[in-house]
């Protein structure tokens, strides 16, 4: 890298030179006092060289707490969403998903969670004016097959679960040639996925959602409990390049994670996000959730019965942290026309 480019003094070019530093990532790898002793600098002389290292990196402008209360990031307003094809799921979640950063959705099996990423796909394809994008998705299996029954289903109901739209523009719309699904055997075959076929998706306009079902299941069985360290790093990486794809083509990512026994209640205070005396929590603990922009939740409710011409076991979909939404809950069901919120919303618990 040539340091002559960055607004940096000749003490602090001369320094990092001596010290034999080739590139600004490298200089982000080390500590202040590492960098203090390596290249001979003063701790003012650090502070100045990583907040313009940091600088020449980023690709946009860091969001403040102050911007997001304005109203002035505009990613994250309702107009800046991916629709969740139901008005009461759009409604709990201020116009659907993001359009930037990581959306985890978490949950025990059986709960419906590959339903909402099925529902994505399809609802990604509608013209932006009907609360899509206009473009297709790829799907990432990591444990199961691709439900193809199932997607084939909702494709047959999107006139039942979208009775709004013209039926011309549903007929019109070719599903399942828009979907690109991806099987993802190790952690190896997912970051090639990602960081190389993903991307040529993007960059020619194919896709504009990425769906990786499920997150958990390679890191679950690729590492033993004493390599937590290695299996964050992996983590890390994972993560950074979804954010990149995210950011750098407006594309929601969803994550679908799955939840792990709470046995340690002191577990359970340091990392619940406010999910009080609950059983369960999302599965990669707090190295994860650090990664993740929204996490959602969602849970059967016990012994409650069904509602509507197919019958469903109500769901809770609850939101457990988000920069943009409230701690609160709304009600669900998955039907055969697809995944459709109940009317009533609990905001408590």
């Amino acid at each position: 890298m040539n340091w002559e480019d960055l607004e940096l003094s000749p003490r602090i070019i001369s320094g990092l030179k001596k010290a034999n530093f080739k590139s600004a990532r490298e200089i982000l790898c080390h500590s202040g006092h590492d960098l203090q002793r390596l290249a001979n600098l003063s701790k003012c002389d650090v502070k100045h060289l990583l907040a313009v290292v940091a600088s020449s990196l980023r690709r946009r402008p860091p969001t403040t707490a102050l911007q997001l209360q304005r109203g002035e990031c505009l990613s994250l307003e309702p107009g800046h969403r991916l629709t969740l094809a139901c008005p009461v799921l759009d409604s709990f979640l201020r116009g659907g998903i993001p359009l930037c950063g990581i959306t985890e959705l978490a949950g025990e099996s059986g709960t419906g969670k590959t339903q909402f990423g099925l529902q994505l796909s399809l609802s990604v394809q509608y013209p932006q004016e009907y609360g899509g994008l206009g473009s297709g998705a790829v799907y990432i299996c990591t444990e199961d097959s691709f439900p193809i029954k199932r997607l084939r289903q909702l494709i047959t109901q999107q006139s039942l679960l979208r009775p709004e739209l013209p039926q011309t523009l549903i007929r019109s719309i070719r599903f399942s040639d828009n979907i690109y699904i991806e099987h993802a055997a190790d952690l190896g075959a997912l970051q090639v996925c990602v960081s190389q076929r993903v991307p040529v998706l993007l960059s020619r306009g194919l896709v504009r959602l990425v769906v990786v079902d499920s997150v958990a299941a390679l890191f679950r069985s690729e590492f033993q409990a004493d390599e937590a360290a290695e299996r964050a790093r992996h983590m890390q990486t994972l993560a950074g390049t979804l954010h990149r794809l995210s950011h750098s083509y407006n594309a929601p990512v969803l994550c679908i994670n799955q939840v792990t026994d709470v046995i340690d209640e002191s577990d359970q205070a340091r990392c619940n996000f406010g999910l009080v005396n609950s059983k369960v929590l999302p599965a990669l603990g707090m190295a994860w959730a650090n990664l993740v922009l929204v996490r959602l939740m969602l849970r059967r409710l016990q012994g409650s019965t069904g509602s509507g011409t197919q019958d469903s076991a109500p769901r809770r979909l609850e939101v457990v942290f988000a920069p943009h939404l409230p701690q609160a809950g709304c009600l669900c069901g998955v039907y055969e026309e697809g995944v459709r919120g109940l009317s009533s919303t609990d905001p408590g618990q």
